[in-house]
């Protein structure tokens, strides 16, 4: 079954493309037609779109892999943050900061700064500051938190992202292509599709459309958590002993018994050992005196 339906995107203006003279050619096969110079996008290839995107994201989410969500638009913000936050993912909805992905590791030190001035103001080294250094602190607590609050749980690179305008996050999109992360992507009409592995060709400019879309995925994305918590449950019954069986002794256990063992038996060889030397002793003795 489709995770949506050609009326609900109809509905939400989905089909909407841009103007025919700002159209990128590489878009040709996703368009329906042209009406009264705007291109109109064909939602049945959407639609397939759509499920093979949220397919795929559900795979990832099920390997316990992270999905970074960007999308830096007006129209986007808010539905990123609010749905990306429904299956605890990161996401970027300010500023992309410039190398976040390829220089991966200082971006890491700009997060690790804020849980520094958080532990300032747990052990009360922040009280002993003066007025000024307070103020300065407190501002750039602001600001990491604004541009960086919401990847701060993304200890390591994601295993893909998923981009709402690929023209307006371009350098998102570049540096994903470079390091070789999948990139998801809502792709209007004046785009290019060339650099998206996963495209999913609508409106990316109405907030109804991109709410539908990234709502379907985030769905997707959530049924692949959930089996792999069923997953791990199984596991761990499977993996607990049954009743009346006698447990298997550790492994540093079993190492220490054969050492014992190995002990024993060689004390055995030396006391068998001992009583032949003092008769062969003895019979030396003997034969000195009859000598």
């Amino acid at each position: 079954m489709s995770r949506t339906t050609f009326d609900e995107l109809l509905g939400a203006g989905c089909h909407f493309g841009h103007l025919k003279r700002k159209w990128n050619p590489a878009m040709a096969p996703y368009i329906f037609m042209e009406r009264n110079g705007i291109h109109i996008l064909d939602l049945h290839k959407t639609v397939a779109k759509v499920d093979q995107a949220a397919e795929a994201l559900k795979q990832i989410a099920k390997s316990g892999k992270r999905i970074l969500f960007v999308a830096t638009k007006k129209q986007a913000k808010d539905v990123i943050a609010e749905k990306a936050t429904s299956v605890n993912m990161p996401y970027v909805i300010e500023r992309w900061p410039g190398g976040m992905l390829t220089n991966f590791p200082t971006i890491r030190k700009a997060v690790k700064k804020m849980g520094t001035i958080d532990k300032m103001l747990s052990d009360g080294t922040y009280d002993k500051v003066s007025k000024r250094e307070k103020l300065q602190i407190e501002r750039k607590r602001a600001k990491l938190e604004k541009n960086l609050g919401s990847i701060a749980d993304l200890t390591r690179l994601p295993s893909a992202i998923f981009v709402v305008d690929v023209m307006k996050e371009k350098i998102a999109v570049s540096e994903a292509k470079r390091l070789g992360i999948p990139v998801f992507a809502i792709v209007d009409t004046n785009s290019d599709p060339n650099d998206v592995d996963f495209v999913i060709p609508a409106n990316d400019d109405a907030t109804k459309s991109i709410e539908v879309i990234v709502g379907a995925c985030c769905a997707a994305i959530a049924e692949g958590l959930e089996e792999r918590k069923m997953e791990k449950i199984d596991m761990k019954d499977a993996g607990e002993e049954e009743e009346g069986e006698e447990p298997k002794a550790p492994r540093r256990t079993r190492t220490r018994a054969r050492k014992s063992e190995n002990t024993e038996a060689q004390a055995e060889e030396t006391a068998t050992e001992e009583p032949a030397a003092e008769a062969e002793v003895k019979e030396e003795a003997e034969e000195k005196e009859e000598a």
